[in-house]
C-alpha cells in the first residue's frame, strides 16, 4: 500500500458513516479546485449595510433561474463599479466558497466590472450572427400566422400599457376574439425565467393558435432580457406562430429575427394577428354585389338567348317545318306513284308483246289453222310415213281435242 492510499480516509458506510463536519469539508475542499474564475451574470440585489466594509451582490443567470450570493470589499465595488445598480450587467472575478457551518455556496470577488452599453451591442452582435449562421433567423422556417385564431396567448407584464394594447385594439377589430394572458416580469434578473415558463405554457396550449411576447420601449437595457439567447432558442423550437411585439419601431431586440412576425409596436401586433370585422363585413358586402351581379348578368345573358332561340322560326311557328315535311311527303309519294305507274305499264306493254310472240311461236297456232300433230304411244311425234307400220295405233292432237287412230295399208284405186 502507497502513503497515497494510507492518506486516504475510508470510505462511508451503512456502520461507520462521516459526520456531517466531513461532509461539509469534503464539499468545502471540491470546490476549493475550481480556484478563482471570471463570472458574468446580472445583478439582481445589492445590500450595503452601514459601517460594514463588506458588499453582498445577489448575481443572477440572465438565461436561468439560479443565482449566488457575491461578497467583496467596498473599495472593490467602488473601484470597479461605483454607480452600480439592479439589474445591471457585471463581469466579476471571484473564487467560490463553501461555509460548512451554513451549508452555504456563495463566490468571493477581488474584482468587478460593469458590462457598458457597447460591451453589450457587441455580444447583442456576437449572438446575432451565431444565430444567423444557425438558421434561427431564416424566412423559409418561419410559420403563417392562423387567418382568425381561436385563442391568442399573450405574454406581456401585468396591468402595462402593452397589455393594453393589444386587448384593447384586438378586442376593438374582433370582439370575438379570446385570450390566454401570462403575466410576467418584462424587465430585470426575473424577466428571461418567467418568459421562458409563460412561452413552455402557452406553446403547450392545444388551443393557443399564436403567441404574443409584447412590452412597452424602453432603453437597450431594459430591453436586454428580449435578445436573451435562450429565449431565442425557444421561440425557434415553439409549436406555435409567435409575434414579436417589443418597443418601438426603433427597437429591434433579437427576438425580432426569431418571431415568426415582428410587429412594430403592441398596437401594430393587435392589427397583425386578427381581422378587423368591419373590413371583413365591408369585403363580404363587395363579394356579395359582385356575386349579385354576375348572377343577375347570367340570368340576362341566358333570357337573351332564349329569346333568339324563341324567335327563330321553327320555335315561333313550329307548324311551319311540319307543313314543309308534308309537302315533301305529298311530293315524294305522287312522285312514287307515277313512277309505279310507268313501271307497271311499261311491264304491261313487255307482257302483251312477249305474250303475242309466245303465241307466234305457240304450236296452237299451227293447229289453230287447222294442221294435226301425230304421236305414236310412247309419244314420239310421226314427221314421216315410214315411221309406222300398219296396224299400230296412232293419237290425233287437233286444235281442240284429240282423236286415236290406226295405220291401214295404203290402197290403190
Amino acid at each position: 500500500m502507497n502513503e497515497a492510499q494510507a492518506a486516504a480516509p475510508p470510505k462511508s458506510t451503512a456502520e461507520e458513516p462521516w459526520p456531517v463536519r466531513v461532509v461539509s469539508q469534503k464539499v468545502g475542499a471540491w470546490i476549493a479546485k475550481l480556484g478563482w474564475v471570471w463570472v458574468d451574470g446580472q445583478v439582481a440585489q445589492i445590500s450595503r449595510r452601514a459601517g460594514s466594509g463588506v458588499v453582498f451582490l445577489t448575481l443572477r443567470d440572465p438565461a436561468a433561474d439560479l443565482s449566488l450570493t457575491v461578497t467583496m470589499h467596498r473599495d472593490v465595488l467602488e473601484a470597479g463599479a461605483p454607480e452600480l445598480a439592479e439589474g445591471a450587467r457585471v463581469t466579476l472575478h471571484a473564487k467560490p466558497e463553501f461555509y460548512p457551518a451554513r451549508g452555504t455556496l456563495s463566490l468571493r470577488a477581488d474584482e468587478i466590472r460593469q458590462v457598458g452599453l457597447g460591451e453589450l451591442l457587441a455580444r447583442l452582435e456576437r449572438l446575432k450572427k451565431l444565430l444567423g449562421a444557425e438558421g434561427l433567423f431564416a424566412r423559409e422556417r418561419k410559420r403563417r400566422l392562423p387567418f382568425l385564431p381561436t385563442r391568442i396567448g399573450l405574454i406581456t407584464g401585468q396591468n402595462t400599457a402593452a397589455e393594453r394594447d393589444v386587448l384593447m385594439n384586438v378586442r376593438r377589430r374582433w370582439p370575438a376574439a379570446e385570450f390566454r394572458v401570462a403575466h410576467v416580469s418584462v424587465q430585470g434578473p426575473n424577466s428571461v425565467p418567467q418568459i421562458l415558463g409563460a412561452l413552455k405554457v402557452l406553446d403547450d396550449d392545444e388551443t393557443v393558435d399564436v403567441i404574443v411576447i409584447a412590452r412597452g420601449g424602453g432603453s437597450v437595457e431594459d430591453l436586454l432580457p428580449f435578445s436573451d439567447e435562450a429565449l431565442c432558442r425557444a421561440v425557434f423550437a415553439a409549436r406555435t406562430p409567435v409575434v414579436s411585439a417589443i418597443g418601438h419601431e426603433t427597437d429591434t431586440p433579437l427576438l425580432d429575427y426569431v418571431a415568426d412576425l415582428r410587429a412594430s409596436t403592441p398596437t401594430d401586433a393587435a392589427k397583425r394577428i386578427v381581422p378587423d370585422l368591419g373590413d371583413e363585413l365591408r369585403l363580404i358586402e363587395q363579394a356579395r354585389g359582385r356575386l349579385d351581379r354576375g348572377v343577375l348578368a347570367l340570368i340576362d345573358r341566358e333570357r337573351q338567348r332564349i329569346e333568339a332561340w324563341r324567335s327563330r322560326p321553327v320555335l315561333a311557328r313550329p307548324e311551319t317545318l311540319i307543313e314543309q315535311r308534308s309537302g315533301e311527303v305529298t311530293a315524294l309519294r305522287d312522285r312514287a306513284g307515277r313512277s309505279l305507274e310507268h313501271r307497271v305499264r311499261r311491264a304491261d306493254d313487255e307482257l302483251r308483246h312477249t305474250l303475242a310472240r309466245l303465241r307466234a311461236l305457240s304450236p296452237l297456232a299451227t293447229l289453230e289453222r287447222g294442221y294435226a300433230i301425230v304421236q305414236r304411244e310412247d309419244g314420239h311425234v310421226v314427221r314421216a310415213a315410214d315411221e309406222v307400220e300398219s296396224g299400230d295405233p296412232l293419237r290425233v292432237r287437233l286444235f281442240e281435242g284429240s282423236l286415236t287412230a290406226v295405220v291401214t295399208p295404203e290402197t290403190n284405186e
